[in-house]
């Protein structure tokens, strides 16, 4: 889970809604949260590729993410 506490699209305490139901589950989660952004991480957007990147190696893949590596996000624009 990832929420940008300047979300004013989807309100953080939504995610946190889920963030309690899920401990009430005794679930294991992971949690990043953005004190400066808004909806979509767009000043973060590297960062949020990166995180979502090593999150994926790290859990499907069973491996370490190599280190000092950059993603860069893209547009979205299509290519």
């Amino acid at each position: 889970l990832a929420h940008g506490l300047l979300d004013n699209n989807v309100p953080p305490y939504n995610t946190f809604v889920v963030v309690e139901a899920l401990i009430k589950a005794n679930k294991d989660f992971d949690l990043l949260v953005l004190p400066s952004q808004a909806h979509g991480y767009s000043s973060q957007s590297n960062y949020m590729m990166r995180r979502r990147w090593d999150y994926f190696v790290k859990w499907l893949l069973n491996a370490e993410p190599p280190k000092e590596y950059e993603i860069k996000a893209s547009s979205g624009r299509g290519g």
